[in-house]
């Protein structure tokens, strides 16, 4: 990875953008890729795609997508005291939110607060403690009325996220909040600005799309798919991560961190596409992990997929640990073979290339 690209990567790390509130990240990737792509483009959501013209006389469409926004909370209600109720934005788990530091967005800026926690000595029930309901968590930014939370430019509907940002552990590895999805938002700008540099431009068109409001539906990548029309998606999240202990692989499956990207086979993901993914990566030594999707990947390809007459697509994995908390973790060299394979895989689609199940 280049000075450059990792700067970019921590920048984009850490810039807040929860689901419909993605305009700040946006705003830097597409930036970003502006450098190297011929275009750029956004819809009325705020859905961003670059675009790399292939040097085929009719070249494919290839779709490169991941998503843009991180959980968090939103203001709900403010009390008289000046204490703040939220609701929550995504899967955020409520479970490890008291006690920790957050960033509201409001109008006249971000402005700091905490979660509240109640002592353990003071607690009811200490001993027999569940997680809180999110209606029980309040927010704290030192207001002592509801009109000093309004001086601060608060009112309800404003996001929140947790203020925590990204460090790095040991000598390839990465912790903080919103890995999902901004590492997948990294990687396909990486994919791109690589076949830029290339000696010679891939047959194929690829559209490198970073898609809002994946984590309340998919809603962002919906409306991309049904306007691009790619002949061929591949989307880029993370999975789970699930060397840790505790986690029974029986029921999860198995995916290491380090031990490369993996690969979801079954539901959404295309069988021919998934298949020339495992080619690529067998030719490139790159290693794969594989995991099972029985109903729906839980990610843009279910979405994706079922666009018009149906996209091929195939879902390509990050594995991550601790997912949907302030501390997941990846690492680097997942990353950077993950790069690899898509760089790969578009250069080898050709103009003949036809993801088609055969009757």
């Amino acid at each position: 990875m280049s000075p450059a690209s990792k700067t970019f990567l921590l920048d984009l790390l850490s810039t807040p953008s929860p689901t419909g509130f993605e305009f700040r990240g946006q705003r830097k990737w597409a930036a970003y890729t502006r450098k190297f792509a011929d275009s750029v483009e956004s819809d009325a959501y705020g859905t961003a795609w670059a675009t790399l013209s292939g040097s085929g006389k009719k070249p494919r469409r290839i779709m490169f997508e991941a998503h843009a926004d991180e959980i968090g909370y939103m203001v709900k209600y403010i009390s008289k005291e000046g204490f703040i109720s939220v609701d929550r934005v995504g899967g955020s788990d409520v479970a490890t939110a008291r006690g920790r530091r957050v960033d509201i967005l409001g109008d006249k800026g971000t402005v700091r607060g905490i979660i509240g926690n109640i002592a353990i000595h003071i607690r009811e029930n200490r001993d027999d403690e569940k997680a809180p309901k999110v209606h029980e968590l309040w927010i704290d930014i030192g207001a002592t009325s509801a009109a000093e939370v309004a001086a601060a430019g608060i009112r309800v509907g404003h996001p929140a996220v947790y203020s925590d940002t990204i460090e790095e552990l040991g000598e390839h590895r990465l912790f903080g909040r919103a890995l999902d999805n901004r590492m997948g938002g990294f990687i396909i700008a990486e994919v791109l600005a690589r076949l830029s540099k290339a000696k010679k431009r891939p047959s194929s068109t690829v559209i490198a799309v970073n898609a809002v409001q994946e984590e309340i539906g998919g809603n962002g990548a919906k409306m991309a798919a049904h306007r691009l029309m790619p002949d061929v998606a591949i989307v880029l999240d993370v999975t789970h991560a699930t060397d840790t202990p505790s986690v029974d692989v029986k029921r999860t499956g198995e995916v290491k961190l380090s031990g490369g990207p993996s690969l979801t086979h079954g539901s959404a993901n295309h069988i021919e596409v998934v298949q020339r993914l495992i080619e690529v990566a067998d030719k490139k030594k790159i290693p794969i992990q594989h995991e099972s999707s029985s109903r729906y990947t839980g990610t843009d390809t279910d979405v994706i997929f079922t666009q018009q007459h149906g996209i091929p697509s195939a879902l390509v994995s990050l594995p991550l640990r601790y997912m949907h908390s302030v501390v997941e973790m990846a690492d680097l060299r997942d990353v950077e073979q993950i790069i690899q394979l898509l760089v790969a895989f578009a250069e080898s689609v050709s103009e003949t290339d036809e993801f088609k199940v055969r009757l």
